[in-house]
């Protein structure tokens, strides 16, 4: 086996943090970056083999250029990036502010683009690339009360499927995955926002939020995990946004 470079965003804590695991368990490289540093810091201490924690917030050009740079300095080229950083506002879209809007752009759609954009010119020179950007199924249909969050995800998938057509000569794959709701922080957050908005108790809106898939249940990080697995292992899939979501939307 190959070993590669990688770089993980939003790698400190839920889906990041397992994909980090299983890509430094299959002998990988694997710089890992998020805001928090301690908790980064949590993340390597349990990787088995070689990483570099670099604390940046994806939404600042100069920080993700310096992540980059390091991850070059140190290693070489980043040969697989796993673009898991992202966040949801949710709201109904009479309450939704342009600050709102544009935030979701930025870290959700805007950042991926930045981070594609610099990762792309090396790889497609050393003709091997693995692109894997963790979308989210809102990326295939509509979700009350999260516009924003939706919009910016189908943009991903939309941005995904052009630079797999642009470099699917190249020995370079882009994909993006699509989880429906995940045992994360994440949908925790989303939990007690909806129970504050409303008042429900917080179990009722897990329940219903398990509901909406028809396994009734939420998906695991290590569900997400396998499809990026797949990714990075096979040089035949390229230009999809594959669902793991239980089968709420089948495409």
């Amino acid at each position: 086996m190959t070993t590669r470079n990688c770089l993980v965003t939003g790698a400190s804590r839920g889906i990041g943090s397992v994909i980090a695991g299983r890509l430094s368990a299959a002998g990988h490289r694997v710089a890992l970056t998020a805001r928090s540093a301690d908790q980064l810091a949590e993340v390597a201490e349990k990787l088995p083999g070689p990483s570099l924690c670099l604390p940046a917030d994806v939404t600042d050009p100069a920080a993700m250029q310096n992540v980059f740079s390091t991850v070059e300095e140190t290693w070489g080229t980043v040969e697989v990036l796993v673009l898991n950083a992202g966040a949801a506002v949710a709201k109904p879209i009479a309450k939704l502010t342009d600050e709102d809007w544009q935030g979701q752009l930025d870290l959700n759609l805007t950042a991926p683009f930045r981070a594609i954009r610099r990762a792309v010119p090396a790889m497609t020179e050393g003709g091997w690339g693995r692109i894997v950007v963790i979308s989210s199924i809102a990326g295939k249909a509509g979700e009350p009360n999260l516009a924003a969050y939706t919009a910016s995800k189908h943009g991903v998938i939309g941005l995904v499927r052009a630079v797999a057509a642009e470099v699917a000569r190249k020995g370079v794959t882009v994909n993006a995955v699509c989880p429906g709701y995940v045992d994360t922080p994440m949908t925790d957050g989303w939990v007690e926002t909806i129970s504050s908005r409303t008042g429900k108790p917080q179990d009722e809106i897990r329940t219903a939020l398990e509901r909406k898939q028809p396994i009734h249940r939420l998906i695991t990080p290590e569900e997400v995990a396998d499809v990026v697995d797949l990714c990075v292992a096979s040089s035949a899939i390229t230009g999809q946004a594959i669902n793991v979501d239980g089968g709420a939307v089948q495409s």
